[in-house]
């Protein structure tokens, strides 16, 4: 395993690093020791690396990427290891060659990092001066919060809360990483029950979005709203409030307000087999769940609720693929509520998301959600 460890500093990073480095059995080391090391090399680049350190100069992108992939490169590191000081540039975490697994954002504040260094007990540290603590701050902005977004966006950050004590920064890493530790020794994670995540909210509210982010998580995601789509699609009907509302209502004449459950149960079954966690998008009905809980007894069913400004779901379902005049307002909500029965799944729900602002916005208090719900 290859992490990379990124913090302000004063955020743990060498204590947490080398806390992983006894529980993973992988080195632990510091670009600083890297180049420490390096200069005591009796060769061109050892000389060149010990007269610019020894000159209090700052060692160029392209050469402290040459010098770190090629460090890494060598047999003992083969297994894995944590990093601590690099990359600190965009362009070296581009072109960092070495295959790294996670990176660990261990997050704190500015005004935590200055207080929690003040009171460390080593007070002898010229670099730990007022001045230089702000300065080096404002270097981290600068450089390293760029390459936290790039880590973000290729999906390989893990974002830790680092204001937590010692112990728990380490387990939420640990979990992460899927593994946990048991009486000292390290052990992978395994969820020990299937879990379905029941998507529900008003028309508008964000399900499809919500059921995205999961599917990027990896996890199967069965849509009753497609059970709708797809039968109106393949039978060449226009997608109106009226036409959704007859089959809605048509299906649920013959398999009563479990319906949709019905429809879609083998889909369910289907999913489950290859997978702890199966999303469904779409679950309306407080039947439906119902049946859910009397078919699969022994699975965990979490309702994830939705909520969203009515003005702002009407702006939504009217920019979409299935839409028409009839398709939101006051009569389809009414509707949805009582007609299909989902007020109580709603207020039942396990957790409620107001999806209000931006994309990122949810995503991220998604994220929080699915790791309750993961490591519960």
């Amino acid at each position: 395993m290859k992490l990379v460890l990124i913090g302000i500093q004063g955020a743990g990073k060498s204590t947490q690093g080398n806390l992983l480095s006894g529980q993973l059995k992988i080195p632990y080391l510091s670009t600083g020791h890297i180049f420490r090391e390096i200069a005591k090399e009796k060769t061109k680049l050892g000389r060149y690396v010990k007269e610019t350190m020894n000159a209090g100069l700052l060692i160029p992108d392209n050469k402290t990427i040459q010098i770190v992939n090629s460090y890494l490169s060598k047999p003992e590191y083969k297994n894995g290891y944590i990093l601590d000081g690099y990359p600190r540039t965009v362009k070296q975490a581009k072109e960092f060659s070495n295959n790294v697994d996670k990176v660990i954002y261990l997050k704190l504040s500015d005004k935590e990092a200055l207080w929690r260094i003040a009171y460390r007990n080593d007070h002898t540290r010229t670099d730990e001066t007022l001045p230089a603590l702000k300065k080096r701050m404002e270097l981290f902005h600068t450089h390293t919060q760029p390459v936290i977004k790039f880590y973000e966006k290729i999906e390989k950050l893990i974002e830790i809360d680092a204001t937590k004590n010692i112990k728990e920064v380490n387990d939420e890493i640990l979990k992460y990483l899927g593994k946990q530790l048991i009486k000292n020794q390290i052990k992978i994670w395994k969820q020990k029950r299937k879990t379905i995540i029941a998507i529900v909210g008003m028309p508008g509210a964000g399900k499809t979005e919500t059921a995205h982010f999961f599917q990027k998580k990896g996890l199967p995601v069965v849509s009753f709203s497609n059970i709708l789509n797809d039968y109106i699609d393949k039978n060449h009907l226009d997608h109106n409030e009226e036409t959704h509302k007859r089959l809605r209502e048509g299906w649920r004449a013959e398999h009563g307000n479990a319906a949709f459950a019905i429809l879609g149960e083998q889909m369910i079954r289907d999913a489950m087999k290859k997978n702890m966690i199966t999303v469904i998008e779409g679950m309306r009905s407080w039947e439906e769940y119902v049946y859910l809980k009397e078919k699969f007894p022994k699975v965990k069913i979490y309702i994830l609720g939705l909520h969203a400004d009515k003005q702002l779901r009407y702006r939504r379902i009217s920019r979409r693929k299935y839409r028409g005049k009839s398709m939101f307002g006051q009569d389809r909500d009414v509707n949805e509520l009582i007609g299909t029965n989902m007020g109580p799944t709603i207020a039942y729900s396990d957790f409620m998301v107001k999806n209000n602002y931006s994309l990122t916005d949810l995503f991220d208090k998604l994220e929080d959600i699915y790791r309750t719900i993961y490591f519960s």
